[in-house]
């Protein structure tokens, strides 16, 4: 994991635990598509909203991977859970770094790929 002063922490897809809480903030589509088995799937547009889901899920001071498709949106929510208390990691290269990676996915057809 790295991070320069300021910036939001990162780490690559291989050093994600296999029993992480991953929250993934796509939007629905994007979920339905394909998705890391067991992660958390609050979308990023509900994400102060329903804040809460996450909250019930973290166990004291567990750490938060936070995942959207190449990374973008979960620097952005990974930077607002930091300055929320929260030990938040983003994902570098999101769910397409995490499928070219061969980690495992589901989805809601048989053909689970991530968009």
């Amino acid at each position: 994991m790295n991070a320069l002063p300021g910036q939001v922490p990162q780490t690559d897809v291989a050093s994600v635990p296999a029993d992480a809480l991953l929250l993934d903030v796509r939007e629905d589509d994007e979920w339905a598509a394909g998705r890391a088995p067991g992660a958390l799937h609050i979308p990023m547009s509900e994400f102060v909203a329903r804040q809460g889901e996450l909250t019930e899920r973290l166990g004291e001071g567990e750490r938060v991977y936070v995942v959207c498709r190449v990374g973008g949106r979960s620097a952005q929510v990974a930077a607002y859970l930091l300055q929320q208390g929260v030990d938040a990691v983003n994902v570098d290269g999101g769910m397409l770094a995490w499928q070219s990676a061969g980690r495992p996915l589901e989805g809601d057809t048989d053909a689970a790929s991530v968009r």
